[in-house]
């Protein structure tokens, strides 16, 4: 009984120390635009931000389910389109427009799992990935709803950031930094929430055998439809910031290329954990925009890197940050144990 309650006591430490972890990230990152950094530096944190909320919405599937999306970026260019073309054609709010786009990827996600998971392993990776492709060319073909080719331009920036932002002596771009902040940590809430319930921990379940989830009473086929409607709301969650912050969209960012930008990010980062999805987009993105300068030469730094993280890192960084952190505990418990029997 002694031993439970020191077991809980210190899984209770792990946790407080985690999520003062999480609030000094995030205290770190508002502070940023205070600095006055550049327009340049802001809209590297902007995009991160809009990655790793990708990120976080493909992990839902892939980290504790076990199952890979490669129709992700067509949720994402969904989100993304509907927020422009409510905007732009229907002269709403991106406030009311941004939650419609949420709903909206979320039906469609229940839509395509009721389907998608009739079928297992490879089969399923192969059919959302036809049907990614399948959005992008109605994007790109829909010319009279989404611009077809030329795409959609001149979304404008939500109603009230621009004055929000002089208001408190800051620049627009501030503004989106702090709109994609919020976004951020509000989706980190929802997938750490999400994961720490019998929810999140049927899926790992289901993750490590369906026959053997099936047989502790889970029902799988609704929990992954659940996952997969979580996962696609988070990508239209992130396509609607997108959408007002590029103010132009193109069917590219709706397209396969776009899923396997988000699985590199999230492999690096480490699949099924909760700060993975963040660390992949910010040291990949980083790395990958200051070796822009070299051109066609950055694949040669950048390809050997990946090629050494997977070698030396298959569960991701924060994989191997939570192996070492293991590591550093049982030396700690051991240490201790020799120290009583001397």
């Amino acid at each position: 009984m002694l031993s439970n309650a020191g077991a809980n006591s210190a899984g209770a430490a792990r946790f407080k120390l985690g999520t003062w972890g999480w609030v000094a990230v995030f205290v770190l990152a508002a502070l940023v635009p205070l600095f006055g950094p550049s327009g340049y530096l802001l809209d590297i944190g902007v995009n991160i931000m809009i990655y790793a909320m990708l990120a976080y919405g493909m992990n839902v599937l892939l980290g504790y389910t076990g199952q890979l999306p490669l129709a992700h970026a067509g949720f994402f260019g969904i989100g993304a389109y509907t927020v422009g073309i409510l905007t732009l054609k229907a002269g709403w709010s991106f406030w009311l427009a941004w939650p419609v786009a949420v709903a909206l990827c979320a039906v469609l996600g229940l839509l395509l799992g009721l389907v998608a998971f009739r079928t297992k392993g490879d089969a399923f990776s192969i059919f959302t990935l036809g049907v990614g492709v399948i959005i992008m060319l109605v994007i790109n073909k829909w010319d009279a709803l989404t611009g077809g080719n030329e795409g959609l331009n001149g979304i404008n920036p939500p109603a009230g950031l621009e004055a929000l932002s002089k208001g408190v002596g800051l620049k627009l771009s501030a503004g989106f930094y702090y709109l994609a902040l919020i976004a951020l940590i509000l989706t980190v809430l929802a997938v750490a929430r999400a994961r720490g319930s019998v929810f999140g921990r049927s899926l790992i379940a289901i993750r490590g055998g369906e026959d053997l989830a099936r047989s502790a009473g889970i029902d799988v086929f609704t929990h992954k439809l659940r996952a997969m409607m979580l996962s696609t709301a988070i990508a239209g969650f992130a396509g609607g910031v997108y959408a007002v912050y590029v103010g132009f969209l193109g069917s590219a960012s709706a397209g396969p290329a776009m899923t396997f930008t988000v699985l590199l990010y999230l492999l690096a980062g480490g699949l099924g954990t909760l700060a993975g999805p963040l660390i992949g987009p910010a040291l990949l993105y980083t790395l990958t925009q200051s070796l822009k300068g070299l051109q066609d030469y950055q694949y040669i730094v950048f390809g050997p890197l990946l090629v050494l993280l997977i070698m030396f890192a298959p569960q991701g960084l924060a994989g191997l940050w939570m192996k070492a952190q293991a590591r550093r505990e049982l030396a700690a418990v051991t240490g201790k144990k020799g120290a009583e029997r001397a």
